[in-house]
């Protein structure tokens, strides 16, 4: 059996970091999706898909995303239920994300993606650990510092400056 979600989206408000009475971090979230095709007065609608992702990388969301972040978001789809104030049964379908980048950067100077994962998993549904965390993070750092080099994103090295680019055929792909 399968069950993968793969979402690139926009958060539409600030993250919701909480802490559960053993003190794992929590995050919740919710990414607007767009839809693949216009609706009949020609706009492109969206899907508002909740999220959530545990430990450390619920602390790196809350602290680097924030409302209209693009991120991507990789996990599984799980429903849960519970008896509401009236006793109705109320349930919920969440995606409980293993992995989120970051798809910009903070700032114009900040180095690409960042990618934060979880692994293993606890009676909460949640990941077990950052295992992993510490070689994450040290390829982030080597990104920032090659990104760093450059002077702007922007720069396009292949803009017209006013001379022809001679390019042999071999060196192509295709």
């Amino acid at each position: 059996m399968l069950n993968r979600v793969v979402l690139v989206g926009r958060l539409t408000k600030d993250p919701e970091l909480r802490y559960t009475p053993t003190g794992v971090a929590v995050a919740n979230f919710t990414l607007a999706v767009n839809r693949a095709f216009t609706n009949q007065q020609g706009e492109r609608e969206a899907d508002f898909i909740n999220c959530v992702i545990w430990r450390k990388p619920a602390e790196n969301v809350a602290n680097f995303l924030k409302k209209g972040s693009l991120a991507g978001v990789d996990g599984r789809i799980q429903t849960r239920s519970y008896d509401n104030n009236q006793g109705q049964r109320v349930y919920v379908t969440e995606v409980m994300a293993e992995s989120v980048q970051f798809l910009e950067p903070k700032n114009a100077n900040a180095g690409g993606g960042q990618q934060y994962q979880s692994q293993g998993g606890n009676n909460f549904g949640g990941p077990s650990g950052d295992r992993g965390y510490g070689q994450q993070q040290q390829n982030q750092n080597q990104n920032q510092n090659q990104n760093q080099k450059r002077s702007n994103f922007n720069d396009d090295p292949f803009a017209n400056d006013g001379t022809p680019i001679d390019i042999s055929d071999d060196d192509l792909p295709f």
